[in-house]
């Protein structure tokens, strides 16, 4: 388990945009799960449907590559973990159900591909046990930082 701390050393990013709150599992290579809890305070909710507020799905997709990130990161030689990862592309992206405040993501992404600096991942978002959103997502490793 990979707890938030230790998230925060690996990404780049911070509040509000830190969307991913605990890695559950990991294989390097291969595979991660991640959580998000989502909560009525985060920044968006009060604009994006205030009377029903839904989780907007851009970020559902930004979250599966921030856990894609950390997947990548983790999976490099110990030297090469100074190198930034950068989001490249989405494809074949669906929503499924609408996320609302009280819901917990669970983020889960396999590799597809990874050749030299380049990453695929297939990306799956679940809500208790069913399938919110999914993609296919592209990662580069950048130079070191």
């Amino acid at each position: 388990m990979i707890e938030i701390r230790e998230i925060m050393n690996i990404l780049p990013h911070a509040y509000p945009f830190l969307l991913v709150d605990r890695i559950l599992e990991i294989e390097p290579g291969k595979r991660i799960v991640g959580l998000k809890n989502v909560t009525y305070n985060e920044p968006f909710f009060p604009g994006h449907f205030p009377e029903r507020p839904i989780m907007p799905g851009v970020l559902i997709v930004e979250a599966m590559a921030q856990t894609a990130g950390v997947l990548a990161f983790k999976s490099m030689p110990e030297e090469k973990q100074k190198r930034p990862v950068y989001f490249l592309g989405i494809d074949n992206v669906r929503f499924r159900k609408p996320v609302v405040p009280g819901d917990q993501l669970r983020l889960e992404l396999e590799v597809t591909r990874h050749r030299q600096s380049i990453w695929g991942f297939k990306g799956k978002a679940w809500v208790e046990g069913k399938l919110v959103a999914e993609a296919d997502l592209l990662a580069m490793m950048g130079e070191e930082k």
